[in-house]
């Protein structure tokens, strides 16, 4: 019974002299971790902030380009809708009236001499002196325009 005893110890010997070789032989290297996002490691930081900025950046102004372009077609809707052409078009015919009875009170078989005439803010006013008509046009903000036409030298 002691060879058997003798035949373990020594199988354990070469055992642990095997393992404490294999241990000397062993090459290891230190384990790194590195993180891969410079917001983390540093690295390149500043290149990796300016292309986040500019992507949020890119995305604010498709954002806000999709949304100009979303109102301005509305818009185009709206005016391009039947209701909006019948109202250009009648405010197109009354104001063509106006100013043919404005040329009719200016240049009629009884032509005035002065006038005046307020639309939407503005106030048209005309003068008929020696042959020349003076028509002052006041806007909402005061601002003056007159035109002078001297009617002498007209043919019809």
């Amino acid at each position: 019974m002691k060879s058997n005893w003798h035949w373990f110890f020594g199988i354990y010997v070469y055992v642990a002299l095997f393992l404490l070789l294999l241990n000397v032989y062993s090459n290891a290297d230190e384990l790194l971790f590195k993180f891969k996002s410079p917001s983390f490691s540093g690295l390149n930081s500043s290149s990796h902030y300016l292309t986040i900025e500019n992507q949020e950046s890119t995305r604010r102004q498709t954002k806000i380009e999709e949304a100009k372009s979303l109102i301005e077609e509305a818009e185009r809707e709206e005016s391009n809708s039947t209701l909006s052409r019948f109202i250009r078009n009648f405010e197109s015919r009354v104001y063509a009236q106006l100013s043919r009875q404005l040329v009719e009170q200016l240049f009629g078989e009884n032509p005035s001499t002065e006038g005046k005439l307020e639309l939407e803010g503005n106030i048209l006013e005309y003068t008929v002196e020696a042959e020349i008509i003076t028509l002052t046009i006041t806007d909402e903000n005061g601002d003056i325009t007159t035109i002078s036409v001297p009617t002498a030298s007209f043919t019809f």
